[in-house]
């Protein structure tokens, strides 16, 4: 007997779970059907027409006002508005009329031109690399730019843009073909060779 009264309160907490259960869905489902037999009706955006049927129903003539007298008429214009609701300033004000023109400061025409000004040539970029001294023509020396091997005497004009003034033992004195930028060269044999 202790096994059939344990059992009966045990069987009967899944019925009582599935009544209540049952009776919040019915409740639901219940509240649902009323809620939309009782929703509020949806103005349409022409608050002059009243809501017309949706679903298939018949048009009443009468419900429809059509004024193509109103076509005609001219668009109403907006209204001027200076309002900006990104501007937190005061307007500004009115810019100021123009004053008298003031005569403008011409400067004297017998001035002093500017001084002129002294142009930088740039460095000659050959290397002084050798000096060889052959019979029936002098000393020949011998420049390079790191890239290309160029040779002169005294007097001559090398790599069409520099001429040779003269050649030392140790040195050698060169110049542009116009006569600036007189430079002299020292030997480095080594400084080109990588």
């Amino acid at each position: 007997m202790d096994t059939d009264s344990t059992a009966a309160p045990s069987a009967r907490r899944p019925r009582t779970s599935l009544l209540v259960l049952l009776a919040l869905v019915l409740g639901a489902a219940a509240w649902v059907t009323m809620k939309d037999s009782t929703a509020p009706v949806t103005p349409t955006s022409n608050p002059r027409r009243p809501q017309q049927q949706q679903a298939g129903g018949a048009l009443d003539p009468e419900q429809l006002d059509v004024r193509l007298e109103a076509l005609k008429e001219p668009a109403p214009q907006p209204d001027r508005t200076d309002r900006n609701p990104f501007r937190f300033q005061p307007k500004a004000p009115p810019p100021a009329p123009p004053g008298p023109k003031l005569p403008v400061h011409t400067p004297p025409v017998d001035a002093a031109p500017p001084p002129p000004t002294t142009t930088v040539l740039p460095p000659i970029p050959l290397k002084f690399i050798g000096v060889t001294d052959i019979p029936n023509v002098g000393r020949v020396a011998a420049l390079s730019d790191c890239r290309h091997t160029v040779q002169g005497t005294e007097g001559q004009e090398v790599d069409g843009r520099y001429r040779i003034i003269k050649i030392g033992t140790e040195s050698l004195i060169i110049e542009y073909l116009d006569g600036k930028g007189r430079t002299t060269l020292r030997m480095s044999g080594q400084e080109c060779v990588k």
